[in-house]
């Protein structure tokens, strides 16, 4: 999968999408360096009433239409984990696919990330509670309220989780040049000069 190349100043749009059929979740971010500053939290209910395929087109209508109101760099989506009911995992992994189809036609690069990483990233323990991840994200991302649908939190967990990801793959990359450079120069005998 191609993305973007990402510098550590460069300003990014994130959309995270938590998929569902009755209750979509989504956050959108705006990082630049270290800085995240929040710009849409929320959920997005379907009528249960409606058939399945109705559902998965206006889920489509409305991630387009956040896509094109948000312009966001990167879509970052929670991964289909595995369930007891099979009908409910076939029918999410569609609300999955349908987020994806949205993004990738708008030629944004989709991220997956499973539900522990989210965890895992936003406060430190894979088995967090939703209620946990929603209050780390309050003091990260400085809102007040929490959300009466924490499917809203799930979604801007799973964007700033790409945050992380991506800023601690920058430093890990200048960690490793800087870590060579200082090597070289404290074993400057232990390196093999050409002999051109």
């Amino acid at each position: 999968m191609n993305t973007k190349v990402t510098t550590p100043n460069r300003e990014k749009i994130i959309i995270g999408i938590d998929p569902g059929t009755i209750i979509m979740g989504y956050g959108v971010i705006k990082c630049v360096g270290s800085k995240i500053e929040l710009l849409a939290l929320g959920s997005i209910h379907f009528d249960s009433k409606d058939e399945h395929q109705m559902r998965l087109k206006r889920i489509y209508e409305r991630v387009t239409s956040m896509l094109e109101e948000f312009l966001p760099d990167f879509m970052a989506i929670e991964s289909q984990f595995f369930g007891k009911n099979v009908q409910s995992m076939l029918k999410l992994g569609r609300a999955q696919g349908i987020c994806m189809a949205a993004g990738l036609n708008k030629n944004i690069p989709v991220i997956e990330y499973a539900p522990k990483k989210v965890k895992q990233s936003i406060t430190g323990n894979g088995n967090a509670t939703k209620e946990q991840v929603a209050a780390m994200l309050q003091r990260l991302c400085g809102f007040q309220e929490t959300p009466k649908y924490l499917d809203a939190t799930d979604a801007l967990g799973i964007a700033v989780c790409h945050h992380f990801q991506q800023s601690s793959g920058i430093e890990s990359a200048r960690g490793k040049a800087n870590s060579w450079n200082s090597f070289i120069s404290q074993n400057p005998d232990r390196i093999k000069k050409s002999k051109n």
